[in-house]
């Protein structure tokens, strides 16, 4: 049985992106959250080889140096015509945090390989989430959204790949898309569900470990 979460987290992130996509998503459960960043906790190494591997390094260093529960996030964009690339590596084909070129790297990548029609632009983000404690206990949830790659990006919402990902079943980028409809949660009486891949895994996380929230009338 997952542990119960509550009261105050570390969010493990210095992205200020992320921190703000994981407050609005945990705002409804009342949990309390600073973020590593805030703290002025150093970035660790991030040495796995799998998304959850590098969301538990983050974690267990954040919990480890504050004493409280930590969540953290690793997360990217896998191309299928790019043999999964960027994939754990799409933060890094950012340049000073500028996910423009980062964009520009893959449409480049994709024109080499003749990848021009939607049907060869395949992708998906995927994500994971690692709740670690002080006691080096863990939980680990993962998401993933299926959709293309478009050209040119459209929209200035979001952040890092998010204006050249259109999901699938809609017309509109992540980048265009409000906070609210990008995670397209639906609290629905255990039929819980949602969109970006970052959502996807946090329902399952708060079915998991939090009080799920009260529901509207």
């Amino acid at each position: 049985m997952a542990r119960a979460l509550a009261g105050r987290l570390v969010i493990a992130t210095h992205n200020p992106g992320k921190l703000r996509e994981m407050r609005e998503l945990l705002a409804p459960f009342g949990v309390e959250a600073t973020s590593a960043g805030e703290l002025g906790l150093p970035v660790p190494a991030e040495t796995g080889h799998m998304f959850s591997e590098n969301a538990a390094i983050k974690a267990h260093a954040a919990a480890k140096a504050t004493g409280l529960p930590a969540l953290a996030d690793d997360s990217g964009v896998c191309v299928d015509a790019l043999d999964g690339a960027p994939g754990l590596f799409s933060a890094d084909w950012a340049v000073n945090k500028d996910f423009r070129p980062a964009m520009e790297r893959v449409e480049r990548e994709l024109q080499r390989r003749g990848a021009t029609t939607p049907d060869r632009r395949r992708a998906h983000f995927v994500s994971a989430l690692v709740v670690a404690w002080p006691d080096g206990h863990e939980e680990l949830f993962e998401g993933r959204v299926h959709g293309v790659m478009v050209w040119p990006p459209r929209g200035e919402r979001g952040f890092g790949y998010d204006p050249m990902f259109q999901p699938d079943g809609h017309t509109l980028t992540f980048g265009e898309m409000s906070a609210k409809d990008k995670h397209g949660i639906e609290w629905s009486g255990g039929r819980e569900k949602a969109l970006s891949h970052r959502a996807r895994a946090f329902v399952a996380l708060a079915q998991a470990c939090l009080t799920k929230p009260a529901r509207k009338t």
